[in-house]
């Protein structure tokens, strides 16, 4: 997490907003013991970076970090992170919800869902099994 805050600070940003998504117990009345993301990771950075492109088109932010982390993880674990610095508030916690929001929707990653009884659910990450 310190890696992102020190890569979105600006020096003439008066607001940062910072989305961390975690991966939690349960889904569709299901429990959970962990996910794993799987993704084509080209198209899925050339998604990341269009997402980026969109966020400094439609507000004045200095910076944004969008992080989706692929791979096997555990209940509390931090899956997704997005971050946005401006010089106000409201267009910070905007591009932020933006973000976190266009990611889910067209970025290619996958999830399994484990349960406890060994039963794997697959979804797409868009279903918000992580928020």
């Amino acid at each position: 997490m310190t890696e992102v805050w020190e890569k979105v600070q600006h020096p003439s940003a008066g607001g940062i907003d910072l989305f961390v998504g975690t991966v939690r117990n349960h889904s569709s009345g299901e429990t959970i013991d962990r996910l794993e993301y799987t993704s084509y990771v080209p198209m899925a950075e050339r998604e990341m970076a269009k997402i980026e492109t969109a966020i400094r088109s439609r507000w004045p932010v200095y910076n944004a970090v969008l992080i989706h982390r692929i791979g096997m993880l555990n209940v509390g674990e931090i899956a997704v992170v997005t971050a946005v610095s401006s010089s106000h508030r409201n267009e910070a916690f905007e591009a932020c919800r933006f973000a976190i929001d266009a990611i889910k929707l067209s970025v290619p990653i996958w999830k399994k869902e484990f349960t406890p009884a060994g039963g794997i659910v697959v979804s797409s990450a868009e279903h918000g099994s992580v928020s």
